[in-house]
């Protein structure tokens, strides 16, 4: 797709993720909105999928590791061409519906992995990705996981391992938006050097501004031009990206906006209010 209809289809999962929390009455806005530009490139243009075979054997596959950011990935899913019809109203947390507060691959269509417990994407991502050198598969694994899910232990355990396995179908996106539900990750760590660390593993880093879609696309096909070793796309991003009030507010980790607020959101995204 074009830069500006990938910009265009971002915006519309960001409305939607505000839409869905605020008639759920429920849910995390803030990380959903700062991953959304990755989510929506990785959906419509870099990953190669077929919504109407979602099984396909062959096809790249997806962990969303900071699963509480699930709202824009039922948003993508969703108009990515998934569900036939589309959902009008995805019913996010409601008892016995699909799109649950976290991701479950048993209870949603399309969905590659269950997450949730923060930390396990990475490691799940590697098994993945040995899995597909096992069996000579050609496809690629995508995790996004955030700066705050990095302080567990497990996230390095598999970063060892995907260096060890030589793992270069794995391309790791780190959510460095600087926040996590309680402070800011300097507040908690003292630092937030994940590219340093990453390379210090010995996987191929980069570092770009995760709203850019042009950047995204591009660190992606360096990522895929280097061989034997697994990749980290560090993204600089703003939690809460495209509604005003929310952008770099921790106040907005979860939380449901008031009509006032749904209002202003809708507005400033360009849609109904």
């Amino acid at each position: 797709m074009k830069t500006e209809d990938l910009q265009k289809e971002a915006k519309i999962l960001r409305r939607e993720v505000i839409r869905m929390v605020y008639e759920g009455k429920d849910g995390h806005p803030g990380p959903a909105l700062s991953i959304a530009d990755i989510v929506t490139a990785l959906y419509f243009d870099i990953m190669n999928i077929d919504p109407k075979n979602p099984e396909w054997e062959d096809r790249d596959r997806f962990i969303l590791s900071k699963g509480h950011a699930c709202p824009v990935l039922y948003a993508a899913l969703n108009e990515r061409g998934y569900y036939t019809p589309k959902f009008e109203h995805f019913h996010l947390r409601e008892l016995g519906s699909i799109f649950q507060g976290h991701p479950s691959m048993r209870s949603t269509p399309g969905l590659d992995m269950t997450s949730g417990s923060l930390g396990n994407g990475i490691a799940i991502g590697c098994g993945m990705a040995l899995a597909a050198k096992i069996e000579k598969k050609d496809y690629y694994v995508y995790v996004i996981t955030g700066d705050g899910e990095l302080q567990e232990g497990v996230c390095w355990e598999g970063v060892n391992i995907g260096t060890g396995r030589k793992l270069d179908n794995l391309i790791v996106f780190v959510d460095r938006n600087g926040w996590q539900s309680y402070k800011d990750v300097v507040y908690t760590v003292g630092m937030n050097n994940v590219a340093d660390r990453f390379r210090a593993f010995g996987w191929h880093t980069q570092e770009i501004c995760g709203h850019d879609m042009d950047a995204i696309k591009a660190a992606v096909e360096i990522a895929k031009s280097v061989k034997g070793v697994p990749h980290c796309i560090v993204c600089d991003d703003i939690k809460g990206k495209g509604v005003s009030f929310m952008e770099n507010n921790n106040a907005w980790h979860k939380g449901v906006p008031t009509d006032e607020e749904y209002a202003i959101a809708m507005k400033e995204l360009g849609g109904e209010q």
